[in-house]
């Protein structure tokens, strides 16, 4: 008597609904959870068929369910749980998870359904799932509105590059194009990316993997559209002579290792990026802004360009009186036929494929090289990675 008290002290208390069934289909019992979430009183369907908490096509089904089961012996739903869908008092239709035990007891079938509400988690799904798509509608609106642009910029510097006069009139326009696309641009997509990561941290408790790659695709256009717009400025200003030198000191070492700690976010899966201290380098004096966009273009490309689970090595040596930075990867390298042009303005090698990107980032490189008085150089083939080297002076 002890035992049993106790088992009904359990079920009636449970926080999921319980019901059993005999084998005709009609209820023997309802533990009050399930009572609240059908709306029902434990009088109003004891002794009713079960089918009075089903909607309609399961309602007319049911009975014919159990008789399939009863003449066949398979059984389709026991032992297995199962999102389905049930019917309250009020009419409203609403989601739950149905596991199904039967138990043989004084020669008779008895069924038991164990009912766990899934109403609020299909609510926070569909919220999630609308406003994914939301955000991908955005970034989709805003990189037709960046081609518009670029097409635009293109046509018009096709159009005025004949004359002197004309091209000093397209520079007019394209820096008043590019510094719209700068002010119109980078404030949405601040706020998509932003928004990005919050609904990522709020879909982290719940199990669904479209959820997870759609908030990889609006991250990856988010990064895809800023990088799109920072080469265009960049070119922008290098090409019209805005940047100026400005040399500081700084510890080498700790600049680098703030560089890896910003590009760690762009890693794909279990790619790592490893950095070779050199103790006989410390203190440099160099471009630090100038310097540090090369390193991060160079090794931004080298995670785009090589596979999940790959490395990617940045060294520093000292040769004389002269910086050197090495990057290496184990991507999937550069045709031997493409070496010539690999720094012209957009140039993009044949084997990128669908990889994205402008093909200005390697030439804004060569020319802040430039302007530091270093030289830049590399050896790839193809299927075996690419080695970038970069050689500064020290301004001792």
């Amino acid at each position: 008597m002890k035992n049993q008290a106790l088992l009904n002290a359990i079920i009636e208390n449970a926080i999921d609904g319980i019901i059993t069934i005999n084998q005709k289909g009609i209820i023997e019992s309802i533990n009050p959870s399930a009572c609240r979430l059908f709306l029902y009183n434990q009088e109003e369907v004891i002794g009713k068929n079960i089918s009075l908490l089903m909607p309609s096509p399961d309602r007319e089904k049911h009975d014919s369910y159990i008789q399939n089961y009863k003449s066949s012996g398979i059984p389709h739903i026991i032992g297995h749980d199962r999102d389905v869908l049930g019917r309250k008092k009020d009419g409203n239709i609403f989601p739950f998870r149905l596991g199904v035990s039967e138990v043989k007891f004084e020669g008779e079938r008895i069924f038991a359904g164990f009912i766990h509400d899934m109403s609020h988690q299909k609510e926070a799904e569909n919220r999630l799932m609308q406003y994914t798509q939301h955000l991908e509608e955005l970034v989709k609106d805003r990189t037709q509105t960046l081609n518009e642009t670029i097409e635009a910029l293109t046509a018009t510097q096709e159009e005025v590059s004949n004359t002197l006069e004309k091209e000093k009139e397209l520079n007019k326009i394209k820096s008043r194009l590019l510094s719209m696309a700068s002010h119109e641009f980078r404030t949405p997509l601040s706020t998509i990316q932003l928004s990005t990561a919050l609904l990522q941290r709020y879909a982290e408790n719940i199990d669904n993997p479209k959820i997870e790659t759609h908030i990889r695709k609006i991250k990856s256009s988010v990064v895809n559209l800023t990088t799109i717009l920072n080469d265009f400025l960049l070119l922008e200003k290098a090409e019209s002579n805005k940047i100026t030198l400005e040399i500081s000191t700084f510890n080498l070492q700790d600049f680098i290792k703030e560089i890896i700690g910003e590009l760690k976010l762009l890693t794909k899966k279990k790619q790592k990026i490893i950095s070779i201290p050199n103790t006989e380098i410390i203190l440099v004096k160099l471009d630090k802004n100038l310097l540090k966009n090369c390193i991060i273009n160079l090794v931004s490309n080298a995670i785009k360009y090589s596979g999940e689970e790959t490395q990617i090595e940045l060294s520093t040596s000292i040769a004389d009186t002269m910086v050197i930075i090495n990057v290496k990867d184990n991507g999937i390298g550069i045709p031997e036929e493409d070496h010539k042009h690999l720094f012209e303005a957009f140039f993009r090698a044949y084997n990128t494929g669908n990889i994205p990107g402008t093909g200005l980032g390697l030439h804004i490189v060569s020319r802040y090289v430039s302007l530091m008085h270093g030289t830049i150089s590399f050896k790839s083939a193809i299927d075996k990675g690419t080695l970038f080297t970069i050689e500064l002076p020290r301004y001792d």
